[in-house]
């Protein structure tokens, strides 16, 4: 009985680190900024130079335009994600409803992926956005509550 509920957990975690890392393989995210190293070896204080006040200003806009090329990113991120969760759910409680290890396993995987996808709804920073992202959130969790466990189950004659 435990090594089926590692399995499942296995599994679960496997499906959620696929559409994540699908994500980032064919859709890679805006690269933030390096720190410069010149700006280490200023010593306390000493005042800062002209050069070290220019290169901390270009770090710091680099780090905002970073920033702002994010949001939209994570908002993205979030959809793509979301889409794929519902199919893996929808496909979990129906095509592979007759293998139930596995399906239990994609299911869950499915679940972890919709808490990705809020997850990166939340850093898009948009607060209609984020309250779409959760709401559509809740409705899958009702969904998948009345299907799983409260929906009767079809009697054979």
């Amino acid at each position: 009985m435990a090594i089926k509920l590692i399995y499942t957990l296995f599994l679960a975690l496997l499906v959620a680190l696929f559409v994540g890392l699908g994500i980032s393989s064919f859709y890679p995210g805006p690269k933030a900024p390096q720190y410069p190293l010149q700006l280490d070896e200023t010593k306390p204080g000493c005042d800062e130079t002209a050069e070290y006040k220019t290169i901390r200003a270009e770090f710091n806009q680099s780090q905002q335009k970073y920033m702002e090329e994010s949001k939209p990113y994570n908002r993205n991120v979030s959809i793509v994600s979301l889409v794929a969760a519902i199919i893996i759910l929808v496909s979990s409680l129906t095509l592979l409803n007759k293998i139930k290890m596995i399906a239990d396993g994609i299911l869950l995987g499915g679940v972890f992926t919709t808490m990705y996808s809020i997850i990166r709804g939340l850093m898009s920073e948009d607060s209609q956005f984020r309250f779409l992202i959760v709401t559509v959130g809740l409705l899958i969790a009702l969904v998948l509550g009345y299907v799983k466990f409260i929906r009767p189950k079809e009697t054979v004659s």
